[in-house]
């Protein structure tokens, strides 16, 4: 008779003891059956099990005293927040967006990546996350950025309590009023135009541009050594590589701005940095908001704005800074954004990128985020975006928008989706194995 303790195998990604799992993973992947979803997908040198993202999402959670050794670093409600996605089926989960220098935080509270220290808490704390999550068989992604003009302000929940939309912070509250940046600066680049919830932005030199491509690629290189699987260039929502894209917050006359090359150069640099330091088997995603929804405002009348023809236009440099998916969200880089609201308004746009891919011969990915909130949707959006189903996808004239669903708010709500996606799509897939008695 076997011994107890040769029915259970141990993860090896712990040093402690934990049950190794694979939930969320196709009992038979190749099955004909097996929609899209449920179907692996191998970037470089990592296969994800399923095509399910848990979308990067700030906690606002992180030690903000400047004197701590903490300070930035992931807790053990990150684990919790973090480890019950992976527990519970995701294919890849997100760590929250985390800033390469101090100064790229939105809020004190956020995380980062910035302390290169071989043994620095901010290290420690993301290897700790990793492995349990590696554990539970899951890979992890690390979004990294700098939130540029957006940076120095309170929690979204402080902000409410206040009955404001947002909530600067001084440095009584560990806040940094005299060091918040952008491309260009002064009291016509606060992000809120009234200087109530935001702070203003001084403009960044060419030698500080250049210390931030640095840093980019030093967090990178933290994150490998953590054991982190996929990293995101942040250049979305109005942080600060999106300030640097769009001609509405870019407005220098250096090597940074002016034409479409000057102002993707911030991005191009940041991604060609990154690459040169981590293995080559390492995927490199992109999130970029694919419009700002600035058309017919007059903040764009001179000088126009980022669009989704100008996002078309740079993703088809991508495969040449070695970027393997784009992870397609929009808007937040201005105020006066008119978001034209649909359950949809972003899958479609997804699709229309991803469409201009394939016709231009390209390999490049997409990922798409916002309102994907039931099983059926997630179904249909990147059905047909592989091999095996591509053909038949073709043939029934149902073009998949994206090879991959990032779901950020449907998971804070039900953190168990995959697995009622799966029950919903009559997919069977592996359980966590202390769940048994609750099948």
């Amino acid at each position: 008779m076997s011994s107890p303790s040769t029915l259970v195998v141990k993860a090896d990604h712990t040093p402690y003891y934990t049950p190794a799992n694979n939930a969320g993973a196709a009992v038979q992947p190749r099955d004909a059956a097996t929609p899209t979803l449920f179907r692996p997908l191998t970037i470089r040198d990592v296969t994800l099990k399923n095509r399910v993202v848990v979308s990067p999402m700030c906690m606002y959670s992180a030690e903000p005293d400047p004197s701590s050794p903490f300070i930035g670093a992931l807790t053990d409600y990150h684990i919790a927040h973090l480890g019950h996605f992976a527990l519970k089926g995701a294919g890849l989960v997100f760590v929250e967006a985390s800033a390469v220098q101090p100064n790229g935080r939105i809020s004190p509270n956020d995380a980062g990546l910035w302390d290169t220290a071989p043994d620095s808490e901010q290290f420690k704390a993301l290897q700790r996350v990793v492995r349990f999550s590696h554990a539970q068989g899951a890979k992890v992604a690390l979004q990294l950025g700098h939130a540029g003009r957006k940076a120095s302000v309170a929690a979204p929940w402080l902000a409410t309590k206040a009955g404001k939309p947002s909530l600067k912070v001084d440095e009584d509250a560990f806040g940094w009023p005299s060091n918040i940046v952008g491309p260009s600066g002064g009291k016509e680049h606060i992000w809120d135009g009234t200087g109530e919830g935001h702070w203003t932005p001084r403009a960044l030199s060419t030698e500080e541009v250049e210390e931030v491509v640095k840093a980019f690629a030093a967090s990178a290189e933290v994150a490998i050594r953590a054991g982190v699987d996929v990293l995101e260039i942040h250049a979305a929502h109005g942080y600060l590589l999106h300030q640097f894209l769009s001609p509405v917050t870019n407005k220098r006359t250096d090597k940074y701005g002016g034409s479409f090359e000057n102002r993707t150069r911030l991005v191009r640099e940041v991604a060609a940095a990154i690459r040169a330091v981590i293995p080559s088997g390492t995927p490199l995603f992109l999130r970029v908001s694919a419009t700002e929804w600035l058309d017919g405002q007059a903040v764009a009348a001179e000088s126009g704005s980022w669009d989704l023809e100008s996002t078309i236009r740079l993703v088809a440099d991508l495969p040449e800074l070695g970027i393997d998916l784009v992870d397609v969200s929009s808007a937040g880089n201005h105020k006066d954004q008119k978001i034209v609201l649909n359950k949809n308004y972003q899958v479609d746009l997804a699709g229309h990128v991803r469409k201009a891919i394939r016709e231009a011969g390209a390999p490049t990915l997409v990922g798409s985020v916002g309102y994907i909130t039931d099983a059926e949707q997630a179904k249909e959006i990147v059905e047909g975006a592989d091999e095996a189903r591509a053909a038949e996808a073709t043939l029934s004239g149902s073009f998949p928008r994206a090879d991959l669903v990032f779901l950020a708010r449907q998971f804070l709500r039900e953190p168990e989706w995959v697995m009622n996606a799966a029950k919903t799509l009559g997919v069977p897939v592996e359980k966590p194995v202390q769940f048994g008695r609750a099948i």
